[in-house]
């Protein structure tokens, strides 16, 4: 069952009057239909299974995402793409191409700085969401539309695309790509990265579940259980032919990766004298420093 949701929101136009982006705070987005006499409000409705068709939907639906009113894939962003402008996100606000390069000159003259944050069509998702139970080392890793469980920490080279992230305490070190998702207690080491469905060819989502880890400089191609394990430096892809080993040390099968898609209690490895990676019962459960995650 889809929600619909209504939000009033505050954003900025460019000079031919378009919405270039829009703020929600939380207490003004809810699942029943709410009203305001402010007229710098614009009021705005947004369905879950219903595409965005304007920028203050897709920021609507963005906003709902980062503030974990939504989970990732559960909410329709179709088309956000072709819907969102691709902005100059400055210290000064958002300014569209060609009114950034009006504003450029005007301070250049009085010389003044103003500081360039990024050229993109997703802002920073600390530019409009602050979750006081999550740690972000760098603002700029963690876009708008993220979902952060309380107690995960996104370090400095860890980052967080849009519809995608975790769904409790957990460690970021590397990337979490657009529709992947990652359960709790799990850790994305440094370096590591999650095949996403954005370019590329894969249409399958990628998912972790709880007690995971992906060592660092390690890839993930496949959608994986709880309490599995993908050793330092080890690209595991569907097509990626895998020796079953069982507790003995004896290689009992050969299968394609895809084909342990979803399993639980999975070690992955690259054996060091043959090359060939290798799949045995994980013995060892995954488990975070405590002290990293109390983000009160």
């Amino acid at each position: 069952m889809s929600n619909t949701w209504t939000g009033l929101g505050i954003g900025t136009k460019d000079s031919k009057g378009e919405w270039l982006e829009m703020f929600f705070s939380e207490e003004n987005i809810s699942s029943s239909d709410i009203h305001s006499s402010d007229k710098t409000y614009e009021k705005v409705i947004v369905n879950d299974s219903e595409a965005p068709l304007s920028v203050p939907e897709a920021y609507l639906k963005l906003h709902l995402l980062s503030y974990r009113l939504v989970k990732p894939n559960e909410i329709n962003l179709d088309g956000i793409f072709g819907i969102l402008k691709n902005i100059v996100w400055t210290s000064e606000g958002p300014f569209s191409l060609e009114d950034f390069q009006i504003k450029q000159k005007e301070t250049k003259k009085i010389n003044k700085h103003i500081l360039v944050h990024s050229v993109d069509k997703f802002p920073r998702m600390t530019d409009y969401v602050i979750l006081s139970d999550v740690r972000i080392a760098d603002a700029n890793r963690v876009r708008l539309g993220a979902y952060l469980g309380s107690g995960t920490t996104v370090m400095h080279e860890g980052f967080v695309n849009f519809n995608a992230g975790s769904l409790g305490e957990a460690m970021i070190e590397g990337r979490i790509s657009q529709g992947v998702v990652i359960g709790d207690k799990t850790d994305i080491g440094g370096g590591a990265s999650t095949m996403g469905t954005l370019s590329g060819g894969n249409e399958v989502k990628i998912s972790l579940g709880k007690n995971c880890l992906l060592g660092a400089n390690s890839g993930l191609g496949i959608p994986l259980g709880d309490r599995c394990t993908v050793e330092a430096g080890l690209y595991l892809t569907a097509a990626s032919k895998v020796e079953m080993v069982n507790y003995q040390g004896e290689i009992t099968d050969i299968l394609k990766a895809s084909d342990l898609s979803s399993q639980s209690d999975l070690l992955f490895i690259r054996n060091s004298l043959s090359g060939s990676i290798q799949c045995r019962p994980n013995k060892n459960i995954a488990k975070l420093n405590k002290e990293l995650h109390s983000n009160d």
